[in-house]
């Protein structure tokens, strides 16, 4: 077994990484892989480009049902109950996009994850700045 620094560093980083920053790399994991996902339109190779989409929406998605599943819907109140209707829609529109092979939704749910991941960071530079004060 060879040692690997990135994977170690990664794993580490993991281990100790809050709650706010886990969420933080999520959507930045979906959000990838619905990228890579788009690259697959452009394959000429038509099994290629099946694979490529499929596989990264579906491993997209399954980042989309973890953040779902950790919900903590007696705390988070009205938010919590928001955020599990839009992840919900989000794996329905990506689900159809998968078997359309339509970039559209996909599109969309990486415009929308960005906007979520944008005030996540926010919520994070604010959590920072009180630790400070």
């Amino acid at each position: 077994m060879s040692y690997n620094p990135a994977k170690t560093y990664k794993t580490i980083s993991l281990q100790t990484a809050n709650q706010l920053e886990l969420v933080v790399r999520m959507y930045e994991g979906a959000i990838r892989f619905l990228e890579l996902a788009k690259l697959g339109f452009e394959q000429t190779d038509p099994v290629e480009r099946i694979q490529t989409i499929h596989n990264n929406v579906m491993r997209s998605m399954e980042i989309i049902n973890e953040l779902n599943l950790t919900l903590d819907m007696e705390r988070g109140g009205e938010t919590a109950i928001q955020l599990r209707d839009l992840y919900n829609y989000f794996e329905n529109r990506l689900f159809d996009s998968n078997m359309r092979k339509d970039m559209t939704g996909i599109q969309e749910v990486i415009d929308r994850l960005g906007s979520l991941l944008e005030a996540w960071e926010e919520i994070g530079e604010e959590q920072s700045a009180l630790a400070v004060s």
